[in-house]
C-alpha cells in the first residue's frame, strides 16, 4: 500500500521569503511559516498560546508568486509534502532540516490598500489568490477515473495482512 505525504498548513511569515535560481535558472523561495494554536491550562486557568515553525520551500512558479507578493506577517494557505535532507557541517556533523515542499498555495487576507503606503503590495494585489504548482498540474490530468471493480469476490484469503 502507498503512503500519503501530505500536508496543509494555515499560518503568517516569518520573514520575506528569500529567492535564488540555481544554475539552470529554476527559481527556488525559502521563508519560515508560523503557526500557532492557543489553550488554557488546567492548572492556572491560564490562556496560553504555542507557536511552531516551519520551512517552507516554493519552486518555479511558486517561488515567482512568492517572491512579488508575500512578505512578512502574510497570512498564507499552503499545501504541500513533508521533505527531510541532510548535510555535514564544517566540523562532520550530519545535520537534518525538516522541510515543507508546497505544492499549492492560496494568500490570505483582505483587499490591500490601494495607496501602496509602505505595505509591500502592489495596488492591484489580489486577495485570497490560489495558486497551483506547474509541476503538480500534469499529473492530475494525466490521471483517470478508475472503471468500476467487483469486491464481490469471496478470496479474502488471499489477502496480504
Amino acid at each position: 500500500m502507498a503512503g500519503v505525504n501530505k500536508v496543509i498548513l494555515v499560518g503568517n511569515l516569518g520573514r520575506d521569503p528569500e529567492i535564488r535560481h540555481l544554475e539552470n535558472g529554476t527559481p527556488v523561495a525559502n521563508f519560515t511559516l508560523a503557526t500557532s494554536e492557543s489553550y488554557t491550562d488546567r492548572n492556572t486557568k491560564e490562556r496560553k498560546t504555542t507557536t511552531e515553525w516551519h520551512n517552507i520551500v516554493l519552486w518555479r512558479g511558486l517561488a515567482e508568486i512568492a517572491e512579488k507578493y508575500l512578505r512578512k506577517g502574510n497570512s498564507v494557505y499552503i499545501e504541500g509534502k513533508i521533505t527531510t535532507r541532510s548535510y555535514q557541517d564544517q566540523q562532520g556533523v550530519t545535520k537534518y532540516i525538516t522541510e515543507i515542499v508546497g505544492q499549492n498555495m492560496t494568500m490570505l487576507g483582505g483587499a490591500q490598500r490601494n495607496d501602496n503606503a509602505g505595505n509591500g503590495y502592489p495596488a492591484q494585489q489580489p486577495a485570497n489568490q490560489q495558486v497551483n504548482s506547474p509541476q503538480a498540474q500534469p499529473m492530475a490530468s494525466k490521471q483517470e477515473t478508475p472503471a468500476s471493480v467487483d469486491f464481490s469476490s469471496d478470496e479474502t484469503d488471499d489477502l496480504p495482512f
